[in-house]
């Protein structure tokens, strides 16, 4: 595999202050919290209940280290009907793994020792990350890290300021067969193409919503270093395709009809190779762990910021009729519209 390069160069980001030096856009004087109380933001996606049901089962896997989920905050999107209706049925559900349902961010910041920012309108990420920052609190934030561009350099730039570590990640960075490929089974990585469901959320930019679960494998296998973006959609399909500085290719398909499925194949050296299958919550949640237990996050900023420059990046070229799309162009649109709220 392609050795990994740094998106993020220290001139570029100089205007809001994010720097590639340091392990994660910074030095953390105290990154990592005793205590294995864990609490939950947002109630309103099914990744809440699984992992609560994971870590609080009495068999747990030594895995997640005696981590317990012991607080949660119900909201949670506010705006998205399809979200807030699920709130009722998975605070009840929660509530009967053990779990204490507490009425605001504040109060479960006071209970709890690590968050999970679990809300699923990537809009509200942002402001509810600042608070569980000003605590203190190491923070895993769900996908996507943000409704927008903007406010995901911002999330970065604030975890800066307060000199907290952040992890974020779709579940599918860990797809069945992508520890055996980054371990070199297939040799050198010429290209590869990813496929999932792709549904749009107005609120959020096109890929963000969802398209992420597909975006976030082709860049864990390809790594960094995406320079251009060219988008076709149709009714039924968005198709994304990514051009490597070093010339390789890699491409995304969003599916809005047919078979929806999630998957991909790696283009290699010694042979062409399907990513697997889908491998649940608990291969993500162990990272998360390990995130919690030591404060490092396992997929850097500057790979994250990649991913949603690069579905910006489509986006904009959707708007310009499909023609190549330079992520360096997006990048400094977005970074130049970064205001700090904390």
């Amino acid at each position: 595999m392609s050795s990994r390069r740094t998106f993020i160069k220290t001139g570029a980001m100089a205007g809001v202050g994010l720097m590639a030096s340091g392990p994660i856009f910074g030095s953390y004087k105290d990154p990592v919290k005793k205590g294995l109380r864990v609490g939950i933001i947002g109630l309103d996606t099914s990744h809440s209940i699984a992992f609560t049901k994971s870590l609080n089962k009495e068999d747990a896997s030594p895995d997640f280290g005696g981590y317990k989920v012991t607080a949660a905050y119900p909201y949670g999107s506010k705006v998205i009907k399809s979200s807030m209706d699920r709130i009722p049925e998975y605070t009840e559900e929660v509530r009967k793994l053990g779990v204490e349902i507490v009425d605001s961010i504040k109060d479960l910041l006071k209970k709890t020792d690590v968050i999970l920012l679990e809300t699923n309108d990537g809009n509200a990420h942002l402001e509810q990350a600042i608070q569980v920052f000003k605590a203190g609190k190491t923070v895993f934030i769900d996908k996507p890290i943000a409704g927008n561009l903007t406010d995901a350099f911002a999330v970065f730039q604030a975890a800066a300021d307060y000199k907290i570590p952040v992890f974020t990640a779709s579940s599918l960075r860990y797809i069945s067969n992508m520890a055996d490929i980054l371990g070199g089974s297939v040799g050198k990585i010429f290209g590869a193409e990813t496929y999932t469901p792709c549904a749009l959320e107005p609120t959020h930019s096109d890929l963000f919503w969802y398209g992420i679960h597909g975006v976030e494998p082709l860049f864990t296998v390809m790594g960094p270093g995406c320079k251009t973006v060219s988008r076709t959609q149709t009714a039924d399909v968005e198709f994304a395709v990514g051009v490597w500085e070093d010339g390789r290719i890699g491409t995304f398909r969003g599916i809005r009809a047919g078979k929806a499925d999630y998957g991909g194949f790696v283009f290699g050296e010694k042979e062409i190779k399907s990513l697997g299958s889908y491998n649940g919550y608990d291969p993500l949640l162990k990272e998360i762990i390990k995130f919690f237990q030591t404060g490092k996050s396992p997929v850097a900023p500057e790979e994250t910021l990649e991913i949603f420059t690069f579905m910006e990046a489509a986006d904009e070229s959707k708007r310009r009729n499909g023609i190549p799309v330079t992520l360096a162009e997006v990048k400094q649109k977005a970074l130049s519209k970064v205001k700090k709220t904390w």
